[in-house]
């Protein structure tokens, strides 16, 4: 009885109804990621060499090769996966190697691709072994085997597959197998981008989002985004709260100076997580060399962190020296730190 006193109430409030709610009508989260080539910015080699593919499998009708894109986090994997599916007016599948954690899985995504379809794996030097096992014969012959059955009784059956393409992405080249890594026709590295080519991704995103930014705001914005498109767009953003709160909608040099000071990212674009990897080489280590696990565990930080996502853009800019025998911090990482170069360590 006090159950149907409570919905009788309910009801009366009007918060139950048989009505269907009114659409959702509001705009989708604005995305900074180009949806063609003619949009992309940076990459020419890369862009020029995907083009010609994609117009060579439109001309024969067939899906494009399988294609592998390897370099640092945040440089456009991702989205040029994305342009790929939309140039070819193709469905895209988005996953990624250590969420394909049973072969099941894998099989049940690939029976579901239709002729022409696209599968991006992210990280896919992640897929487990087992795994990675049935994509080679899903790359090169469009077909999975099933074994039914054990011992005796056991039987395979191999079954077709429409002809799909295989987008991979990975941030360590190194750490993929052979036999996967020789079935992609097209390998390509992307590299980090020049200071013009992020200014250029700097005023497209800037006028995406609506907000108003002079050169000189470019141009530091970029110099302090490690050849990044991923970390352009991220500072960006934050610059523009700022400008927004603190100044007159205009996002000047003045302005991203003073904003990424409170973000911690330096003139050269250095966190507060580079710069302690290189405090701790030079005052933990003498400047090194020394072993990545020793950095890692004085930092608390996973190694993956650090080789992933620390080191390339400072050995990319000459800060670290990479040895045979360990980490050392470069003359130009005690210049920028304000440390006096010991000559020793250099001789």
């Amino acid at each position: 009885m006090a159950d149907d006193i409570v919905l009788h109430s309910f009801d009366t409030q009007s918060i139950v109804t048989s009505k269907s709610l009114r659409p959702d009508k509001n705009k989708e989260i604005q995305s900074l990621r180009p949806a063609l080539f003619k949009d992309y910015i940076g990459q020419t080699e890369v862009v020029e060499t995907l083009k010609i593919a994609i117009e060579a499998a439109k001309l024969r009708k067939e899906a494009i090769e399988h294609v592998i894109f390897h370099g640092p986090p945040g440089l456009g994997k991702t989205t040029l996966a994305n342009i790929i599916a939309n140039e070819m007016e193709s469905k895209i599948t988005i996953t990624s190697g250590p969420a394909i954690d049973k072969s099941g899985d894998l099989i049940g995504i690939l029976t579901n691709m239709k002729e022409g379809d696209i599968l991006f794996i992210d990280e896919i030097h992640r897929t487990p072994k087992p795994v990675e096992e049935f994509l080679y014969p899903a790359m090169e012959d469009f077909a999975v085997d099933f074994v039914f059955d054990k011992g005796i009784h056991a039987r395979n059956h191999r079954f077709r597959l429409n002809r799909f393409s295989l987008i991979g992405a990975t941030t360590r080249i190194g750490l993929l197998s052979p036999p996967l890594r020789d079935r992609f026709g097209i390998l390509r590295n992307l590299d980090f981008y020049c200071i013009e080519d992020l200014v250029h991704i700097a005023k497209r995103s800037a006028a995406l989002l609506n907000v108003e930014i002079n050169d000189s705001g470019a141009c530091e914005l970029a110099k302090r985004s490690r050849g990044t498109p991923r970390i352009v767009n991220r500072l960006l953003k934050r610059v523009r709260d700022y400008t927004q709160v603190k100044a007159d909608g205009l996002i000047s040099k003045e302005t991203v100076d003073a904003a990424l000071a409170l973000e911690g990212v330096d003139k050269k674009g250095l966190t507060k997580l580079d710069r302690q990897y290189l405090k701790t080489i030079i005052e933990f280590y003498n400047g090194g060399p020394v072993g990545i696990e020793a950095i890692a565990a004085t930092l608390q930080e996973e190694t993956d962190t650090l080789v992933d996502v620390v080191e390339p853009y400072l050995l990319k800019i000459g800060m670290v020296l990479r040895t045979s025998s360990g980490r050392k911090a470069s003359h130009e990482a005690y210049r920028h730190l304000g440390f006096g170069v010991q000559k020793t360590i250099f001789s």
